[in-house]
Formats: structure tokens, C-alpha cells, sequence
């Protein structure tokens, strides 16, 4: 916790011990809500990071690809791990 100035256009700068507590980055949004007692300011968790792999361009053109060939048939169904594992010889 600490206190800052609010300066022109109503900016604040967040604190260096708070940046350090919470999950935000430079560029990121957060949410201000008005608060009875105060004023609330939280990051908005767009796509959580830990997920993010999965929502670049290269990943999701893969799922896309996929899709695809399921929508085509082009597709093999394994009635076993076993089976599976000995058609792509492991």
C-alpha cells in the first residue's frame, strides 16, 4: 500500500511494492471501479497468461487445420492407446 498524486488527466502511477504484488504488465488493461469507500483498480485477465500458448496465431491455425479434417474425414479413429501408439510406432 502506499499513497500517490494524481496528476493531469487524472493519472496515477501504481506503486513499485504493489507492481510487485500483483500480475500486471506495462500495456495491459485494468478495470477502475467506484467504490462507497474508495476506488477499486484490478487487471482485467483478458486471456489468462497461463493459456496464451494457446490463443497465438500459429497455435490456433493448427486447432483450425484440425477442425478441418475432422469436418472432412480426414481423421483415424484408435479403438486402444495401443493401437494408436503402434500406428505412429511407438
Amino acid at each position: 500500500m502506499g499513497t500517490v498524486k494524481v496528476r493531469q488527466k487524472y493519472q496515477i502511477t501504481i506503486p513499485e511494492d504493489v507492481r510487485k504484488r500483483i500480475p500486471l504488465r506495462v500495456g495491459e488493461r485494468v478495470e477502475v471501479i467506484a467504490k462507497e469507500n474508495g476506488i477499486l483498480i484490478r487487471p482485467i485477465v483478458e486471456i489468462p497468461r497461463d493459456q496464451a500458448w494457446f490463443w497465438n496465431q500459429e497455435w490456433q491455425s493448427q486447432v483450425q487445420k484440425s477442425l478441418n479434417d475432422i469436418e472432412r474425414g480426414k481423421f483415424k479413429r484408435f479403438n486402444s492407446v495401443q493401437e494408436a501408439r503402434e500406428h505412429f510406432g511407438d
